[in-house]
């Protein structure tokens, strides 16, 4: 069955991970994705490793699935032309160069808009194209510095931390790929195309959400509080006799639920820990007498009481454990495509499952200029195809 964006054509100008990320699902969802680069390859990430496989790196495999590829130059006018060409029959065009340099190379919205006033052009930066700010470039790791990301994760005693991940380009990306299913749909009741301004800053601080919600309401500064909730007690990583497991109580019911399987009867007697607030305002103290507890039985042990009782809790996996674990497999979280140069790949598989519109893998990560030969297919230009 024909994919949910089966039909929509997107020329992808990212590189790195907000904007193939954003192309990447769009490609999964049916689009027909096509990436383009400088000659040679212009997409850092194909060269961020190792690991490498066949010279392809792990990096830009992860995002850059179900898509084409062809090279041109951005700096000769037939290249420009080109990508002038692909916009007539395009419908969505996303890149994240620097604020200023679509418009500079005349490929800017006006300019392609014009072409084809249907055109969904979204530009994805570090910080917008307004503000004091928009002039600059965007990395994660900056980001999440300035977004107030890394203040709150880590202890008092790490200070600040980054997450394991680049967050701020994954959340960009998803909203990325949330912005322009908007405007198709805003498309098709209006006729028109539209603009989209996404910054890595601006969805790096939607993202902090509650965290966010506390301080304006509060006032108060959040201090990173390393696995435990801010809001939630007890909600953390606790040690069991054979290792690490988080346990993740959400009311009063579930906590109370809990302290029956306690030996340690007093801690569900004690008044400091009868409700949410009391538990937040003692969260050191109670999540020390929880730990000694919690020692006593293995992850295994507490988790088959836990769930008879209603109480989330999982254990701190490793990948290995994760790619091995059967809900991984079951959901199909994990996929092989082949390449007829690189091989086998292990990729991560999509979350999106649809009784109707499946997604499907049809093309493995590219490599550069590999689907160039589609400029000249059967006497027809890309712009025909």
């Amino acid at each position: 069955m024909a994919g949910a964006l089966d039909g929509i054509r997107v020329i992808d100008l990212t590189r790195v991970l907000a904007g193939p990320y954003a192309t990447m699902i769009l490609g999964d969802l049916g689009a027909d994705v096509i990436k383009i680069e400088v000659p040679g390859g212009s997409d850092d990430t194909r060269f961020w490793g190792p690991p490498f496989q066949n010279g392809m790196s792990a990096y830009y495999a992860a995002v850059n699935r179900n898509k084409r590829s062809i090279t041109v130059n951005l700096k000769d006018e037939s290249g420009k032309e080109t990508i002038r060409q692909l916009s007539k029959t395009a419908d969505i065009i996303i890149h994240n160069f620097k604020t200023g340099t679509m418009e500079r190379l005349g490929l800017g919205y006006d300019d392609l808009s014009a072409i084809n006033p249907k055109l969904i052009y979204c530009s994805i930066t570090g910080f917008g194209e307004t503000g004091p700010y928009h002039h600059l470039a965007g990395y994660d790791y900056i980001i999440q510095a300035m977004s107030g990301w890394m203040s709150i994760n880590g202890t008092e005693q790490s200070g600040p931390l980054k997450v394991g991940v680049a967050v701020t380009d994954i959340f960009t990306g998803l909203y990325a790929a949330i912005a322009v299913q908007a405007a198709l749909i805003a498309r098709q009741k209006t006729g028109s195309g539209q603009k989209i301004d996404l910054s890595l800053f601006d969805c790096a601080i939607s993202a902090l959400v509650n965290v966010a919600s506390n301080y304006l309401m509060s006032g108060e500064v959040p201090k990173p509080l390393g696995n435990d909730h801010p809001n939630i007690v007890p909600y953390s990583t606790y040690e069991a006799s054979d290792g690490l497991f988080v346990v993740a109580v959400g009311n009063d019911r579930q906590f109370q639920a809990l302290c029956e399987l306690l030996e340690d009867q007093s801690i569900g007697a004690d008044e400091r820990f009868r409700t949410n607030a009391g538990r937040v305002a003692h969260r050191h103290e109670l999540n020390r007498r929880l730990n000694d507890e919690l020692k006593k039985k293995t992850r295994a042990q507490w988790q088959k009481l836990f769930e008879q009782k209603g109480i989330p809790c999982g254990p701190v996996h490793t990948l290995d454990q994760v790619f091995q674990h059967a809900q991984t497999h079951a959901r199909n979280m994990l996929i092989h495509m082949d390449h007829p140069d690189v091989g086998m790949l292990k990729l991560v598989g999509t979350p999106l499952k649809f009784s109707h519109t499946p997604v499907t893998y049809r093309f493995a990560p590219p490599l550069a200029g590999e689907h160039n030969d589609l400029l000249i297919k059967g006497g027809k230009k890309l712009d025909e195809l």
